[in-house]
């Protein structure tokens, strides 16, 4: 079977792939935000994964707006860096594990989610992003093979945060039932509060996500009760990206250890957090 390590929630503002790509960590603007990310970056280096699934949407360049899955999964070997209309970011294509994608993917199906398959999926910051935030200086690869899971945050309806937590549980159980002994880490993305448009638009809800950040590690049911509606008022209409931390934290055991957090405000016009999360440590204590 396969065991998951660990967990990393964390945004993915495209202006932090730029910041990094120009070499900005010193910058008096982002300095703040990559010191935060230093101490799950020294932790993560020591712990590389077999296997990596990560947990993102797509903004329009992976998918056409006319297709949007709920939920759908990668089952390539390879997945380009997308050209978001400025160019591809100067960092390496994805490799993925076909073999452990299929099984996840058949077992989800049968535990009741029907999954959208991708066997040819461009990736953009989204998915990059949070790469960047775990290895900031890849080379010419990411640290291990990389299985992307998407979903639908941003064309309503939304799957609710319920479900995504429920999916979350039904990948736990996949990554379990896998014939192989590997190591898995879990990334889920996207938050925290911001809104880009409207008469809220630069909006911003400190309040809101810190008591994410405390009820992610302890009480995720109190989330995943939580309302699209919710998430939306408190978080801003694109703060709803959060339910995707969901399907990170319910692959994990009901008991975790928090290894780090950070928040920062603004990145961008954006609530940036990271959470890290070591899932072994309750088994040996």
């Amino acid at each position: 079977m396969s065991e998951v390590i660990w967990g990393l929630g964390t945004s993915h503002v495209p202006s932090i792939g730029a910041a990094m790509d120009r070499g900005l960590h010193d910058d008096p603007v982002w300095s703040k935000l990559f010191a935060g990310y230093q101490p799950a970056r020294e932790w993560l280096a020591d712990r590389t994964p077999d296997v990596a699934v990560l947990v993102y949407n797509d903004h329009a360049n992976g998918v056409d707006l006319d297709v949007v899955p709920t939920f759908g999964i990668g089952v390539a070997d390879r997945y380009a860096v997308a050209d978001e209309g400025f160019g591809r970011r100067a960092v390496p294509d994805v490799v993925g594990h076909p073999e452990l994608s299929f099984h996840l993917l058949q077992s989800l199906v049968d535990d009741g989610f029907d999954m959208t398959v991708f066997r040819e999926l461009d990736v953009d910051h989204g998915f990059t992003v949070p790469l960047s935030v775990w290895t900031p200086d890849p080379g010419d690869a990411w640290p291990c093979p990389v299985i992307p899971l998407m979903v639908n945050v941003i064309s309503y309806p939304q799957p609710t945060a319920a479900r995504c937590y429920a999916l979350g549980q039904a990948l736990g159980r996949a990554l379990a039932s896998y014939p192989e002994d590997i190591t898995v880490g879990i990334l889920g993305t996207g938050g925290m509060s911001h809104q880009l448009a409207g008469t809220r638009a630069g909006f911003i809800n400190p309040t809101f996500d810190h008591m994410f950040l405390d009820a992610i590690e302890v009480d995720p049911e109190k989330l995943a009760a939580l309302s699209r509606e919710d998430y939306i008022r408190e978080a801003g209409s694109e703060g709803i990206e959060l339910i995707m931390w969901l399907v990170m934290r319910g692959a994990m055991n009901a008991e975790v250890t928090k290894v780090h957090t950070a928040y920062h405000v603004p990145a961008s016009n954006t609530a940036a957090g990271l959470a890290l999360f070591d899932n072994r440590a309750p088994a040996r204590a």
